[in-house]
């Protein structure tokens, strides 16, 4: 049987829905506050990492530098030896120029592995927060909406599906 109303907010589905939609506002905004919380938390941490991570580019590069000029300074050296002299110290600088390439290389890729396992990290963070939240709400609504007789008719069901779960 339909009825009809003069004003909609005499109606009763009118106040239902501005009911439940309050209850979503209210509901939700410690759960949001927390998940915020969690992310800017681990962003911070993913920040410092970085800025590490820079801090160890900057000191290769320093490191890089240090090494340009004594190759230049070494190189002038050789310029006033003898011609035997100078092959024997521009392999020596050949030398040294591939191991400091490849000591970078290593540090480059050391802090590269670092930042990634830490973006791993923190992506498997930020999900286990999200999966923790979200369970936490779950069970918080569950235990709101549901009954007595319902919270028994459940658990029945369950006991009476066990079986088949099992085998």
């Amino acid at each position: 049987m339909e009825h009809s109303y003069e004003h909609f907010w005499l109606d009763p589905k009118f106040w239902v829905a501005i009911s439940f939609v309050l209850f979503l506002v209210l509901a939700w905004k410690p759960v949001i506050t927390k998940i915020l919380s969690a992310l800017d938390a681990r962003a911070e941490r993913i920040r410092a990492e970085i800025a590490e991570a820079a801090k160890l580019r900057e000191e290769a590069e320093a490191m890089l530098r240090e090494a340009r000029a004594r190759r230049e300074a070494a190189a002038a050296e050789a310029e006033r030896i003898l011609a035997h002299a100078q092959e024997e110290a521009r392999l020596v600088s050949a030398e040294m120029a591939e191991e400091l390439a490849a000591s970078l290389k290593r540090r480059e890729r050391m802090a590269l592995e670092r930042i990634a396992a830490a973006e791993a990290e923190a992506a498997a963070a930020v999900r286990a927060v999200a999966a923790d939240v979200a369970v936490a709400a779950t069970r918080r609504l569950i235990a709101e909406r549901m009954s007595g007789e319902s919270h028994a008719a459940l658990i029945d069901k369950a006991i009476r599906d066990l079986p088949q779960r099992l085998h």
